[in-house]
């Protein structure tokens, strides 16, 4: 599994439904209306955590679900609002809706907070429509029902420097010397499988470095374990490019560092312009290292910086990290990523679509008709009553009227008809 980009299902909860209930009191005829409301549902919220790396706890576990509210009681008591559930994420993870692909927050900072889904609202008891004119309502709102989503967690590690190169060109080793990362190292390809990030720790200062696993020709289109995580230098600051200078495995140390460069820039533009300091690995193992490093900027070219190490024998080492951590006081810090967070449900109580369905046949849609036909029984008189004012009050006949709705008409919301009368 991908651990690095997961997909999983989240609700919040319902709402709890009002009460219809009446208290007996002396000299109040068939007691009063003392229904409470229904508890709010749980909400859905996403917390960056810096003590976590990767999403592999979504790896099994992919529903999340708040609770729901508690129906409202008799005696005026309301119903108990759902719990919250609250996701851990790593600092670094960007939100996505999963059918949209819309981004919706960027969870850069530890203890950072989005809430996705926000708990369905609580109904409300048939005490709240009381009135002088309707001293006894026999009806209720129903708790909102909220729907479930699919979002995308797609984790961008947070680190100041990015080690790229070929595979088992030491930048495992590298990391293990300058850090306190403990990568997996060996003789082969793709050692790494996923990005090791380490802390060097400088004058009192630190920088965050990550190790990403090794790109070959093609890495950008897929190729190689390579584009799975070049996601994860987008929001690096510094790339130091590490070449494997002793020609034990017949490279060319030319060819290398153009490849690399050239997926870089397939993947992202913004990539390959990030300053670059090229780091010539096995030292120990070199003895021509001069004429290697005249012969590489002979054929780029360029005027980058080449800093010759051994990990093995640490030679040069601390004057590498130096010239990093120096580099780095130069650069800006890696800014969010630019989004407006929204939530994926928005709320929508005052929205009216009139729609001629055919001759004398009216469709009422919108978030105010679904919202205020949780309040309705239509098979109540003083439900159905309650129902018109509030159309009158709200101003929704008078748009019906402008439509060209006129008495007699069939009025269409939902799987409920209305014939209405002005």
């Amino acid at each position: 599994m991908n651990l690095d980009k997961v997909t999983i299902s989240i609700k919040a909860g319902n709402g709890g439904s009002g009460k219809v209930s009446f208290h007996r009191e002396k000299f109040v005829e068939k007691g009063g209306p003392d229904g409470g409301d229904g508890g709010n549902g749980g909400s859905i919220i996403f917390v960056a955590d810096k003590d976590k790396n990767t999403l592999a706890d979504f790896q099994f576990v992919k529903k999340f679900e708040a609770e729901n509210g508690e129906p409202g009681g008799g005696k005026l008591q309301n119903g108990k609002n759902g719990k919250d559930v609250e996701i851990k994420v790593p600092c670094g993870t960007v939100i996505k809706d999963a059918t949209t692909k819309q981004v919706l927050a960027d969870m850069l900072a530890d203890g950072q907070k989005y809430v996705a889904l926000r708990g369905g609202r609580g109904g409300k008891g048939n005490n709240f429509f009381k009135s002088p004119t309707r001293q006894s309502p026999r009806f209720s709102q129903l708790g909102e029902v909220v729907k479930a989503y699919k979002v995308v967690l797609e984790l961008k590690t947070i680190a100041d420097v990015a080690l790229v190169g070929k595979p088992n060109v030491g930048k495992s080793t590298l990391l293990s010397v300058i850090t306190n990362a403990k990568p997996k190292i060996a003789d082969y390809e793709f050692t790494t499988l996923s990005p090791n990030l380490g802390v060097v720790k400088i004058y009192g200062d630190n920088f965050v470095v990550a190790d990403i696993p090794g790109l070959i020709d093609g890495a950008s289109e897929g190729a190689g374990l390579g584009h799975e995580f070049l996601a994860h230098i987008e929001r690096t600051r510094l790339v130091i490019h590490v070449i494997d200078a002793s020609g034990y495995y017949g490279n060319d140390i030319v060819e290398d560092y153009k490849t690399i460069n050239k997926e870089l820039k397939k993947y992202n533009e913004k990539l390959s312009k990030l300053p670059q300091i090229v780091v010539f690995t096995k030292l120990d193992l070199i003895d021509n290292i001069d004429e290697k490093i005249a012969y590489f900027k002979q054929k780029i070219k360029k005027n980058v910086q080449i800093i010759p190490i051994s990990s093995i024998t640490r030679k040069n080492v601390d004057d590498f990290v130096k010239a990093v951590y120096e580099k780095l006081k130069t650069l800006p810090k890696s800014a969010p990523i630019p989004v407006e967070q929204t939530e994926l449900e928005k709320k929508d109580t005052t929205s009216v679509q009139i729609t001629q369905l055919a001759p004398h046949v009216f469709e009422l849609t919108g978030g105010y008709l679904e919202n205020l036909q949780r309040g309705i029984v239509f098979n109540d008189s003083r439900s159905l009553a309650y129902f018109q004012q509030r159309l009158e009050k709200d101003g929704i006949l008078e748009k019906l009227k402008q439509a060209g709705v006129v008495d007699g008409d069939t009025v269409v919301f939902g799987a409920l008809q209305y014939e209405i009368y002005f």
